[in-house]
């Protein structure tokens, strides 16, 4: 989308007399609406990437110009005050005003060439989408793709990013929202793992064994792994714990731990097996994104071929049904998924009775 009503830039250096001009300034009144979303001036500094001290001045001179007090800061956050929900209530206004101004303006053109950002999680985007981003951007070289991989699902209403891929249903009903798959997920362990401790076989056996946990807000894996094992201590049981996919695929290959993959992991290069017992999770997989945006003809196209690398078609792993890891090399008959990785991954040649394996 547009980048001056995306991108989070520091701003330049304002005195506070003249932050607001004569009419007020809607870039500091942005900043007051990202407080109130946020919770804090510490959060919403780190949201825009800017010095709490700039984020603090921009609203002290928003309320001198306007002559009244917005918020109160408490230990647990900001209050606003009277005013400040009049404020505020006209602000969101403003903003949606703009927004509107902004997608009407790039609805004119009919050129696949832009930017256009995409929310998504870190494992999506890291070891699906951008690898699979060549046969886009070859066909539009035009299109500068814009990546937010992060596991706090972008507000796509506001202009965050035009497109989200999350794994988490977005409740806005401003949204054109779209399931766009499955995501099936299977305890892996590295081969070296299994040759030191062995591969369990039922379920008291995989007490005693060693994980590797990805932990963040839309898996819940740590909620999921304590039902698995409830009122066993971590301690002894988990070896490692990760913010990132790729940190959490990484450890398991490396044979730090068991731990739960979806289940194409071992297509695209990972030196993991699978572990038969254990839970087996199913994640939805959704995209969403603002109406007005596909009236806009680069995010249509992108809309599009984010879609096409869902198909469950064309990507079995991505459908309803589980399908068991040993059985995805006959069920898929694309290119091998570990090309996807060459030149970053060394691999020898994968057998033809096997496509997508790594050897």
């Amino acid at each position: 989308m547009h980048r001056q009503a995306t991108q989070r830039e520091p701003l330049r250096n304002h005195t506070a007399p003249d932050a607001c001009g004569k009419n007020g300034d809607w870039e500091s009144i942005r900043i007051f609406l990202e407080i109130i979303r946020s919770g804090s001036f510490r959060a919403a500094a780190d949201r825009l990437g800017m010095s709490f001290g700039v984020v603090r001045r921009r609203v002290v001179a928003l309320e001198q110009h306007l002559g009244t007090l917005l918020m109160t800061r408490h230990t647990g956050g900001i209050r606003l005050t009277a005013e400040g929900e009049r404020i505020a209530a006209a602000a969101r206004q403003m903003e949606i005003a703009s927004h509107a101004i902004v997608r009407a303006n790039e609805s004119m053109s009919s050129q696949i060439s832009g930017n256009v950002k995409i929310s998504t999680t870190e494992g999506t985007g890291t070891f699906w989408l951008i690898p699979r981003l060549v046969e886009l951007q070859r066909a539009y070289p035009g299109l500068l793709i814009d990546f937010n991989c992060t596991m706090s699902p972008a507000d796509v209403s506001n202009l965050e990013a035009d497109v989200s891929v999350q794994l988490r249903r977005p409740s806005s009903p401003n949204l054109k929202i779209t399931r766009l798959g499955r995501l099936h997920t299977m305890p892996f362990a590295a081969q070296s793992y299994i040759d030191l401790f062995g591969m369990p076989k039922t379920l008291e056996e995989m007490g005693r064994h060693r994980y590797a946990l990805h932990i963040s807000e839309q898996t819940q894996a740590e909620k999921l792994f304590t039902e698995l094992f409830p009122g066993k201590p971590w301690s002894g049981l988990v070896a490692m714990t990760a913010n990132t996919a790729s940190a959490h695929l990484w450890s398991i290959s490396k044979g730090i731990g068991i731990g739960w993959l979806p289940t194409y992991a071992h297509l695209i290069g990972g030196r993991i097996v699978p572990v038969e017992v254990g839970p087996r999770f199913k994640l939805d997989v959704w995209l969403a994104y603002h109406p007005d945006v596909t009236k806009i003809a680069r995010v249509r196209r992108v809309i599009d071929w984010i879609k096409d690398s869902f198909d469950a078609k064309k990507f079995p792993w991505f459908g309803d049904d589980f399908i068991h890891p040993n059985d995805l090399p006959q069920s898929y008959l694309g290119e091998p998924l570990i090309n996807l990785f060459e030149g970053f991954v060394q691999h020898k040649p994968v057998p033809n009775d096997k496509p997508g394996f790594a050897a």
